[in-house]
C-alpha cells in the first residue's frame, strides 16, 4: 500500500527545509536503515518522495544473535522496493558499549557513503527522541549545548558526511502508521525494552506522563538551539574582531567590545582558539579557563598555556602550546 500523499508532501517539505539538493535529480539521498519502525518509515517516506534517488545501508554491530537476520530483513525490504542497499558489518571496540557502537556505526556509514557517492544521509530521529534527549540531559544538569538537543542537520563525526534529521517534528505514532499501512514488517529490537538503558527508562516514564506536551518540549529544544547558534555566532565575530592569530599563538582582547562579564561567550571563544591551535578542550574547562584568566591567573589545559596581561585600559589573553615538560 502506498504512503498517504499528505504524508509524502509533509516529508518532502520538511526535507526541503534542510536539503539544498532536493531538486537535483542526479543527487542521491542516503538512509540509515536499522529495520526498526522509525527507520523503516523514513525509508518508505523518502522512497515515495524521491523515487529512484534513495540508497540505504544497515549497520550490523554483531552484538545480538538476531542482528544478522534483522539486517537480512532490511535488505529484503530494499530489494522489494528496488532500493540499492548494503549491510555494513562492524566490530565494536571494548569500553562504553553504546558509545563505541555509535562510533563504529558512524564510521561505517561515512565510509559507505563516500564509496557510493552519497553526500547526505538521513536518520530517523523523531519528536519523542528529541523529548527524551532533552529531559535526560536536563536530568544530568547539562548546559545550553546539551539542552539544545538533537539538531536537524550536522556532520557525522570525523567526516564530511552531512546528516539530516527531517523527522524531528514527527511523532512516533505517525511513523508507526506509515509502517502499518505498508506491506512490510519492522524489526523489533529487544534492547528497546531493556531498563538497563537510561533512554528506555525515560521512554517508559514518558509513556505515562500525559501532562507533558511533547510538541512544546521539542519546541523549547529548538529555541535553545537557536540561542546557542547566536552565542556561537557572537563568539566567532568577537574573536575575528578582537583576536590576533599566528600558527603558534593566539591573542584575544576579551573586553574589546564590552565590559560586561560574559563567560558563556568567552568559553566559546576559547573553544575556537583551541581549534585553531589544533587542540581540544571541554566546554566546562573553557568556562573555568575564562574565569581564571579574568582573575589574572595563568593555567595549562589540554596542552595549551593561557595567560593574561593588561592595563587599566586593556586586557589581553594569550594562548600558545604548552612548553614540553622536562624529564629526568
Amino acid at each position: 500500500m502506498a504512503v498517504a500523499p499528505e504524508l509524502v508532501e509533509r516529508f518532502r517539505a520538511d526535507l526541503t527545509a534542510l536539503w539544498l539538493d532536493i531538486d537535483e535529480p542526479d543527487v542521491k539521498l542516503g538512509v540509515a536503515l536499522s529495520g526498526g519502525p522509525d527507520s523503516l518509515a523514513l525509508l518508505l517516506l523518502a522512497h515515495a518522495a524521491l523515487p529512484g534517488r534513495v540508497e540505504a545501508a544497515t549497520v550490523d554491530h554483531g552484538l545480538r544473535p538476531e542482528s544478522a537476520n534483522e539486517a537480512s530483513q532490511a535488505a529484503a525490504i530494499c530489494e522489494a522496493l528496488a532500493i540499492p542497499h548494503a549491510v555494513l558489518r562492524v566490530t565494536v571496540a571494548p569500553g562504553n558499549l553504546q558509545s563505541e557502537a555509535r562510533l563504529a556505526r558512524h564510521r561505517a556509514l561515512a565510509d559507505w557513503a563516500e564509496e557510493r557517492g552519497v553526500e547526505t544521509l538521513c536518520t530517523a530521529h523523531h519528536r519523542e527522541d528529541q523529548v527524551e534527549t532533552m529531559l535526560m540531559r536536563l536530568n544530568r544538569g547539562s548546559g545550553l549545548s546539551g539542552l539544545a538537543g538533537i539538531r536537524p542537520a550536522g556532520l557525522a563525526p570525523e567526516s564530511d558526511l552531512v546528516v539530516l534529521r527531517p523527522l524531528l517534528s514527527w511523532s512516533r505514532a505517525t511513523l508507526e502508521q506509515v509502517v502499518e499501512a505498508s506491506e512490510f514488517e519492522a524489526v523489533q529490537d529487544p534492547s528497546n525494552a531493556d531498563r538497563a538503558y537510561d533512554r528506555v527508562r525515560m521512554r517508559q516514564a514518558l509513556a505515562n506522563a500525559d501532562w507533558i506536551d511533547r510538541d512544546c518540549v521539542a519546541r523549547s529544544a529548538q529555541v535553545l538551539a537557536d540561542m546557542e547558534d547566536c552565542i556561537l555566532g557572537l563568539a566567532a565575530e568577537d574573536l575575528d574582531l578582537a583576536g590576533e592569530f599566528s600558527d603558534e599563538r593566539v591573542s584575544y582582547r576579551p573586553l574589546e567590545r564590552s565590559a560586561v562579564y560574559r563567560p558563556s561567550i568567552w568559553a566559546e571563544v576559547i573553544l575556537q582558539v583551541f581549534e585553531h591551535l589544533d587542540r581540544t578542550i571541554s566546554r566546562s574547562d573553557a568556562v573555568r579557563m575564562a574565569e581564571s584568566l579574568m582573575d589574572g591567573q595563568p593555567l595549562n589545559v589540554g596542552g595549551v598555556h593561557a595567560s593574561t596581561r593588561g592595563t587599566d585600559r586593556e586586557t589581553v589573553w594569550t594562548f600558545a602550546p604548552e612548553n614540553p615538560r622536562r624529564t629526568g
